[in-house]
């Protein structure tokens, strides 16, 4: 009895965790209303406005709360948990369809601590963010005056709200009674709800939020097209240059096999054929290398999914479902990255596959959550809301555990059992042939530094749209371009990595594997430079949170960009080089 109900407790902890993955509705209700039901006015957060990720509980600042205590309850997402929603009660009586006049809700006894924290968020331009029916709505504290010596607090808020039949669909504030602070006094604060018809469709309610004159940009569609057109370029260019070379290489191998040894001229023995014997030796670190290429291709996949579920499901409407969505794919794919890595690992010759399973399994989520961990202590320090709970970390270390170490020992022994075995065209030599000299721009480092330019410039006008969609307040919702450009990326790094990987080859160099991962993953690099380039020109963020939360998750996402063009990279080249020396004869 005692095992069976340790079973279920064990098996109801499984099935609540992975549930608070999957994208919910914000509250319980199906977002439809009776007449006088009650619509709930939930206060989030507060934070200055060119710092979008500092943000605070909304009650930090000495506001009030209105008289109304009981709630229906509210349930939190994953995802919001760890974006840093706060969800607090305004204490506002608001009833569907029910209008409200001008009404005094609470008053703040103004001493001088509640004043100089309201100064100190006007200065800093703080902005608040509510929620109705999960509509977001913004408003700002207050405002100086001309000489910056009065500050003047917004008092009244006055919300407008559209409706359609039974489900809310507009919603407006107007902030308005500008008090000017002076300390030792009372302001009333007040409220006021106006209903009115609107034709506005449930499904489009969002639209009001987008902004098509920014994502639908000419740049942006003249971005796409020149990538495309880059695209096209770059493939018939390598078709071309490739197959009109391999073809002489072809010609001259041949012939030379059909001459007798007197009549071979042995000087002229050179190319990407004389390092057959070399060409499928493992690559050095073979543990570390198979764990990158099949996190790689699990980012791919990740990548892949999230973006179609985004562009079918309109993920930007609920709050926290894109980064509850990418949680769940991303524990969902973990067999992915066991089959990659562990195949290529037994490929190797590795015999430490388990300690490889764990390396692969844990090594993405161990440098977010250890970027995250270190960004928490500082959000702690700062009292920010963006402070993960324990109760949350709890959950994702569970997560781990639970769920993507056991699909990633699946993955790890389907890989090593179905493609484990090393089935190479060539024979690998008992003894490493000598790498000869050559020009130093055929060296491994300067082919792995230039190898990131084309693709970056593939994706670079879209980074612009992406930072500024997270870092700003846009939201995302052009998914079909991003699909576009990651299938670009996918060319483009495919198409660059075989052609250095070719001249590295035909340099008698047979360290392609770490070459072609490095020189693609090499991308990454100039993302994160561009990064620099856009905290320091294209916003206005400052202090010690903002600066670690930006360049701490830009390192992140740039690490994880890397790690997947280096595997995209590294799949194409190797069948490339399977092709080409499977298509020659070698004694």
């Amino acid at each position: 009895i005692m095992g069976s109900s340790r079973w279920k407790v064990a098996a109801a902890a499984f099935l609540a965790i992975v549930g608070s993955l999957l994208p919910v509705d914000a509250d319980e209700h199906e977002h439809t209303y009776t007449d006088k039901e009650e619509v709930v006015l939930w206060m989030n957060t507060v934070g200055p406005y060119h710092n979008r990720q500092e943000t605070y509980k909304y009650f930090s600042l000495p506001f009030c709360a209105g008289s109304k205590k009981t709630i229906s309850h509210y349930h939190e997402t994953l995802g919001e948990a760890l974006q840093g929603v706060e969800l607090e009660f305004s204490g506002l009586d608001i009833k569907f369809k029910d209008e409200v006049m001008q009404t005094t809700y609470c008053e703040i006894d103004l001493d001088k601590a509640k004043r100089d924290a309201f100064v100190y968020a006007i200065k800093n331009h703080y902005w608040y963010q509510m929620y109705i029916d999960d509509l977001p709505i913004w408003g700002i504290v207050g405002e100086a005056d001309e000489n910056g010596e009065d500050h003047y607090l917004w008092t009244y808020k006055k919300l407008e709200i559209g409706f359609n039949g039974n489900r809310i669909v507009d919603v407006n504030l107007t902030s308005e009674g500008k008090v000017r602070l002076v300390p030792n006094t009372r302001i009333a604060m007040s409220y006021s709800v106006k209903w009115k018809k609107s034709d506005v469709k449930f499904e489009d309610r969002f639209d009001k939020y987008l902004d098509p004159s920014f994502f639908q940009h000419r740049i942006h569609w003249f971005s796409i097209f020149n990538s495309f057109m880059m695209v096209i370029f770059l493939v018939g260019l390598v078709s071309m240059i490739l197959m009109r070379t391999l073809r002489k290489d072809y010609a001259r191998y041949s012939k030379e096999e059909e001459m007798d040894d007197m009549d071979r001229d042995l000087g002229d023995e050179y190319g990407w054929k004389q390092v057959h014997g070399d060409v499928f030796r493992p690559s050095s670190h073979p543990l570390i290398f198979s764990s990158l290429i099949g996190s790689g291709c699990q980012i791919f996949s990740v990548s892949l999914i999230v973006i179609i579920v985004a562009m079918v499901e309109d993920l930007y409407t609920e709050r926290g479902s894109m980064l509850s969505t990418a949680i769940f794919v991303y524990a969902a794919t973990s067999p992915v990255n066991g089959y990659f890595g562990g195949s290529l690992y037994a490929k190797q010759g590795g015999r430490r596959w388990i300690k490889q399973m764990f390396i692969g399994a844990f090594m993405i989520p161990a440098m977010v959550c250890g970027t995250a961990f270190f960004i928490n202590f500082i959000a702690i320090y700062y009292h920010a809301s963006r402070a993960i709970p324990f109760g949350t970390m709890v959950a994702v270390c569970c997560i781990c555990f639970f769920v993507i170490l056991p699909l990633n020992l699946v993955g790890t022994i389907l890989g090593r059992n179905l493609s484990g075995q090393p089935n190479f065209p060539c024979r690998v030599n008992a003894v490493p042939r000598p790498i000869p000299e050559k020009k130093w721009f055929m060296e491994p480092a300067v082919i792995v530094c230039l190898g990131g330019i084309l693709p970056f410039g593939s994706i670079f006008i879209e980074m612009y749209f992406i930072f500024t969609s997270f870092w700003a307040y846009k939201i995302y919702y052009v998914y079909g371009f991003m699909m576009l450009v990651l299938v670009i990326l996918c060319i483009v790094t495919v198409c660059v990595t075989i052609v250095c990987t070719y001249f590295l080859l035909n340099a008698e160099d047979y360290r392609w594997q770490w070459t072609s991962f490095l020189s693609a993953a090499s991308t990454a690099v100039y993302v994160y430079m561009y990064s620099f380039y856009y905290y320091f020109f294209k916003t206005k963020m400052y202090g010690l949170f903002q600066t670690s939360f930006y360049f701490g998750y830009m390192a992140v996402f740039s690490t994880a960009l890397g790690i997947m063009c280096g595997a995209v990279g590294y799949m194409g080249t190797s069948a490339f080089v399977r092709k080409i020396y499977t298509n020659v004869k070698i004694d």
